[in-house]
């Protein structure tokens, strides 16, 4: 028998030989992919904030479907579009 074991040698190490360095570099690569996409989509999620861009186009476009639908009145529509959020 060699000296290393029956797994003995340059890749011998815990017993799983090449495999286990080869599962040991695909687990860290995930690892460090699953981190990578995370941090791209919390940027992103900044920066577009949201469905419409930003509050104050989704609340202008809320209140054109309402006035487009006769919810509300011109008078209201006026007051409110010229509302500082």
């Amino acid at each position: 028998m060699m000296p290393g074991g029956m797994f003995g040698g340059p890749w011998g190490g815990g017993g799983f030989g090449i495999f286990g360095m080869v599962f040991m570099l695909v687990f860290w690569v995930l690892i460090i992919a699953g981190i990578v996409l995370v941090v791209k989509w919390l940027v992103e999620q900044g920066r577009s904030g949201g469905t419409y861009g930003s509050e104050g186009e989704a609340a202008l476009d809320i209140l054109k479907n309402r006035y487009a639908r006769g919810e509300i009145g011109k008078e209201e529509f006026e007051a409110k579009k010229n509302d500082p959020l």
